[in-house]
């Protein structure tokens, strides 16, 4: 029994995880092209599209225009949490994000948990916003050409479709585009996401002029409750913050690029947030959120009362989600890039084309999963299934920074979270305080889904695990 045990909490080394990525050499497996304005526009990327462009249709009807504190709590939070991603991406950049970080500080069981956590929230996530830019392109396409893609092509079964053809369209052109290599991916999201954030500022300086101010009125009609329970579906919008370190083995300068592009993500984003949510609610009474499609787009045809600022942010939206998509995608293909290194799932997630430098046969996997998801499934329920994989991540994050304070005080990182130990105890409270506003069914799912990669790991990944043969070595079985 004891030997199982050891088994379950073995860790990996903090130091062996930086050597076998090249963090301190800069050569590992995958090529390091990636600098700290396209990591910065990585965040972005992953980030703005998803809570801007149509999770409003969602969070609204739950708190009505205390949706806006909905956005602070939720910005709080990821903010608390930011600042230990950065100390952890400082001292351990690996493509395995938080999962590489739990293997190192909380065991290999626990890192598995996680693993199933980031799978989650990074296939749902890529699914559900591919989902909304099929809703952006009939909105794009009703514009120019008058015309839209039928609703059997375009909503899932249970939305009276048969397939979200778009959707499906999307995912295979990620997928695509992250074969071809990952500095060309980089570069093309950056482009997207500039554009996206022109847009989103167009957005506000036109939405101005539709300000009512009695849109405000009955602020909290769902009291805290709602306000909580709309911070929880928003969450998933800043899993972008999670995407910039699973690219920390394509950085240059991974221990100080890494905390620069993931405080600029979060700046950025929690600022446009507020931005959009507080126009949008001014422009439009809470009512007309329920349900609607392309909601901001919507919502600027209403003010101007012409066609084209609204064509123009379906335009942008189309763009933007693209981009979201393309980086969450890429997320998922790194993390299971890392998972198959340290041997929890098969080989050929590890296995590196030599021409592209990229995990080829892991991102065609990724893509096919990804596009049956978003060509099935309805956006809300993939929501909230990102937002609770996203919490839980962030919360083993936030613990692992004080495990690791404690098991390796000495290690060189090229940030520290201000405000230590209160900052991550913090955050951890706030991750806490949001997974218990989730729908029951929300956390239900995510259990029977955790035990199913538990399954996988006592079936497979305990016995395949590369530190299974190492366990009885000295310096291997528990110390970082």
């Amino acid at each position: 029994m004891s030997g199982l045990v050891a088994q379950l909490v073995r860790r990996k080394p903090v130091t062996a995880i930086s050597a076998e990525t090249g963090a301190d050499t800069g050569h590992g497996e995958l090529a390091r092209t990636i600098g700290v304005f396209q990591l910065s526009m990585i965040g972005i990327g992953a980030t703005v599209g998803t809570g801007i462009f149509f999770v409003l249709s969602q969070a609204v009807p739950l708190a009505g225009p205390a949706v806006i504190w909905s956005f602070v709590i939720a910005g709080v939070v990821a903010g608390l949490t930011a600042l230990c991603y950065a100390e952890l991406a400082s001292a351990a950049p690996a493509a395995g994000s938080s999962y590489s970080y739990a293997y190192a500080t909380m065991g290999e069981l626990v890192a598995m948990v996680v693993a199933a956590c980031l799978l989650l929230e990074y296939g749902v996530s890529a699914a559900a916003v591919a989902v909304g830019w099929s809703e952006y392109l009939n909105q794009l396409l009703h514009n120019v050409f008058g015309f839209q893609i039928p609703a059997v092509l375009s909503n899932a079964p249970e939305g009276g479709g048969w397939v979200n053809l778009p959707a499906v369209v999307l995912v295979a052109l990620c997928g695509f585009l992250l074969v071809r290599g990952t500095k060309e991916s980089a570069r093309a999201n950056a482009i997207m996401v500039l554009i996206k954030l022109a847009v989103l500022a167009l957005f506000v300086v036109l939405g101005l002029k539709g300000w009512d101010t009695d849109n405000f009125a009955h602020f909290a009609p769902f009291g805290v409750a709602g306000v909580t329970s709309a911070a929880g579906v928003i969450f998933f919008s800043y899993i972008g913050l999670d995407a910039v370190s699973t690219a920390g083995e394509e950085v240059r300068n991974p221990r100080r690029t890494m905390p620069m592009a993931i405080l600029i993500a979060l700046a950025v984003v929690t600022a446009l947030y507020l931005c959009v949510a507080v126009v949008a609610i001014a422009a439009q009474p809470s009512a007309k959120f329920d349900g609607q499609e392309a909601g901001l787009a919507a919502i600027l045809q209403q003010v101007t009362g012409a066609s084209w600022p609204g064509t123009l942010l379906a335009a942008g939206a189309v763009v933007s989600i693209f981009s979201v998509t393309l980086v969450v995608m890429y997320g998922q293909t790194r993390i299971l890039f890392a998972m198959g290194r340290d041997g929890l799932i098969p080989e050929r997630f590890h296995k590196v084309n030599p021409r592209t430098v990229t995990p080829v046969q892991n991102t065609v996997i990724v893509t096919v999963a990804v596009g049956l998801l978003a060509g099935l499934l309805p956006i809300n329920f993939l929501s909230e299934m990102t937002s609770v994989g996203t919490l839980v991540a962030f919360l083993v994050v936030s613990i692992g920074v004080i495990i690791l304070r404690s098991t390796a005080p000495d290690l060189p990182r090229g940030f520290k979270v201000p405000g230590y130990p209160v900052v991550p105890v913090l955050s951890i409270l706030g991750c806490i305080w949001i997974i218990f506003s989730l729908r029951a069914i929300t956390i239900v799912a995510f259990v029977g889904w955790v035990a199913v990669a538990l399954l996988w790991y006592f079936a497979y990944g305990l016995k395949h695990s590369r530190l299974n043969q190492q366990l009885t070595q000295p310096g291997i079985g528990g110390h970082s």
